[in-house]
C-alpha cells in the first residue's frame, strides 16, 4: 500500500525514526554510564604502606578519567587477604582492590582456610609495578656473589636466613634459592623486615631477601652488602647490583608486584576500560617516575598479561608450598 507523500505522513516517519533511534541507543548509553557513582579500591594493608602509596596515586588520575569519585578504603589484616576476599565477594560493580602478588596466586594454596579463591574468584586487571628483592648478607662479608653461594653451601645448616613470616614472600623466594643454589641455611621467622635487620646487624642470621627500599639505605651506609638481585637482569632500582643469575643461580626469578583486581562479577566491558585507564596512567612520565620513587619498576600490562604472571607464579610457588610443606604459622 502507497502512503500519500504530506507533510504530516513525513513528520510521523521522522518522528517514528527517532523513536526507535532512541530505544536503541539505550543499552550503549547505560554502558557508557559506567561508574554511575563512586568507584571504591579496597587495600589490605594501613594508610602508609606501598600498596596504600600506590592506590593513593592511582586514584587521582583514575578520578578523573572516569568523571566519579575513586576512594580508597583500608581494610588491613591477614597479609591482604581480608581485603582480597572483601573484592571477590563484591557484587556492586564499583568494587576493585589493590593487591599484592600473594593475594592473587599462591593464598589458597598456603592457607586452605582462606576464605576466597584467587584464581576463580578475582578477575585480572592490570599488573602495576614489579620489582626485584635484594639477596642481602652482613657488611663484613668480602667474597663476591658467587663465592659466598659457595659459602653458603659448604656451611650446609649451620647457616641461617631471616624473614618477616612463614608464607611470606621472603620466606618463599628463599626456600625456592636454596633448591636453585643447592644452598641449606635455616628459617628464621621475625616479626617484620626491620627485625630481620636487625639480626643480620648481629649476624644471628646470615642472608635475607630484602624490598629495595629496605635494602639499599642499609647497603648504602655500608652496614649490610648486597649480593644479588632475584630479577633475571639487573634493576634500575638498585644500581651497581649484579643478578643472582651472574652469581651462578640459574633458572631463579622471583619480583613482588601489586596490580588491580576485581570480583568476577564485574562485567568485562568495565573490566577492559579500567585496564586501559591504568595502562595508561602508569605510563605517563610523572606517574611512572612517583612509583619508581615508591620502590617499583612501571609494569602496566593489561588482564592477559597479568594473567600470564599469575599463572607462572602461582606453579613456581605453589611447588615451594607443597615440596616443603609450608603453612602460614
Amino acid at each position: 500500500m502507497n502512503f500519500p507523500n504530506t507533510p504530516v505522513t513525513r513528520r510521523q516517519a521522522l518522528a517514528t525514526a527517532a523513536a526507535l533511534a532512541a530505544t536503541t541507543a539505550l543499552p550503549t548509553a547505560h554502558a557508557q554510564a559506567w561508574p554511575s557513582r563512586p568507584l571504591k579500591i579496597i587495600v589490605g594493608f594501613p594508610g602508609g604502606s606501598s600498596p596504600d602509596l600506590t592506590a593513593r596515586l592511582l586514584a587521582e588520575p583514575l578520578q578523573q578519567a572516569l568523571g566519579q569519585p575513586v576512594v580508597i578504603e583500608n581494610r588491613p589484616g591477614a597479609g591482604g587477604n581480608i581485603a582480597a576476599a572483601a573484592v571477590a565477594r563484591a557484587t556492586d560493580d564499583h568494587t576493585i582492590g589493590l593487591m599484592i602478588n600473594g593475594n592473587m596466586t599462591i593464598a589458597k594454596i598456603l592457607n586452605p582456610d582462606t576464605t576466597y579463591d584467587p584464581i576463580t574468584e578475582l578477575t585480572p586487571v592490570s599488573l602495576i609495578a614489579v620489582a626485584p628483592l635484594v639477596l642481602a648478607v652482613p657488611a663484613t662479608v668480602a667474597e663476591s656473589g658467587a663465592a659466598y653461594i659457595a659459602a653458603a653451601r659448604a656451611s650446609g645448616d649451620k647457616w641461617n636466613y631471616g624473614t618477616p613470616g612463614v608464607g611470606t614472600v621472603a620466606h618463599l623466594g628463599m626456600e625456592l634459592l636454596k633448591s636453585r643454589a643447592g644452598i641449606a641455611p635455616v628459617h628464621v621467622p621475625y616479626p617484620g623486615n626491620p627485625q630481620v635487620i636487625t639480626a643480620m646487624l648481629g649476624d644471628q642470621v646470615q642472608m635475607s631477601l630484602l624490598p629495595p627500599g629496605l635494602a639499599m639505605p642499609q647497603v648504602t651506609a655500608g652496614k649490610l652488602k648486597a649480593i644479588g638481585v632475584t630479577s633475571t637482569g639487573r634493576s634500575s632500582l638498585v644500581p651497581g647490583v649484579p643478578s643472582l643469575s651472574e652469581a651462578g643461580v640459574r633458572d631463579f626469578q622471583l619480583e613482588i608486584w601489586n596490580a588491580v583486581a576485581a570480583p568476577n562479577s564485574l562485567p568485562k566491558a568495565h573490566v577492559n576500560r579500567l585496564a586501559t585507564l591504568l595502562t595508561e596512567i602508569v605510563r605517563r612520565e610523572d606517574i611512572r617516575q612517583k612509583i619508581f620513587g615508591q620502590g617499583w619498576q612501571v609494569a602496566g600490562t593489561g588482564p592477559e598479561g597479568l594473567a600470564r604472571r599469575i599463572k607462572s607464579d602461582t606453579a613456581a610457588m605453589s611447588e615451594v608450598i607443597q615440596r616443603n610443606r609450608i603453612r602460614p604459622g
